[in-house]
């Protein structure tokens, strides 16, 4: 079950929201595991960068979350080095953001990618949080 964070006539109502929510992650909802939007680098080296946003992935399974990692999903069939695909696959990736409870951005390096999916995400009025590359919370970027 998906809480809304807007109330019956459409309105926001983000403090029943967040109630609602603690409630469900408390065992209100049983094998409630909320979807987090995994933010970090992919351009540069993709190499590494990919296998760090599988261990950011794996840190959030170990939180009791699912991850939503795009930037793990589209390269393997749109070229992100060709700029119409690189725009449309982050649409989509904006589209997966509307559907998490959460966005977790990893890493110092803050890319233009990032910062239009940060940009959304506090359009949304969702939650940010932040990590270091070591998963170690720090303040919002």
């Amino acid at each position: 079950m998906r809480v809304s964070k807007q109330n019956a006539e459409g309105y926001s109502d983000p403090t029943a929201y967040k109630a609602l929510t603690r409630v469900m992650r408390e065992g209100g909802a049983g094998n409630y595991k909320p979807l987090v939007y995994i933010c970090s680098p992919y351009a540069g080296d993709i190499e590494t960068n990919t296998q760090n946003a599988q261990s950011y992935c794996r840190f959030a399974v170990n939180r009791n979350c699912i991850p939503i990692a795009p930037h793990l999903l589209f390269p393997q069939f749109m070229d992100d080095s060709d700029a119409d695909e690189r725009d449309l696959a982050l649409f989509f990736a904006k589209v997966l953001l509307g559907k998490c409870d959460e966005i977790w951005v990893f890493g110092d390096n803050v890319t233009s990618g990032m910062a239009s999916e940060i940009a959304r995400a506090r359009f949304r009025n969702m939650i940010i949080r932040s990590f270091d590359m070591n998963c170690g919370e720090v303040t919002a970027p």
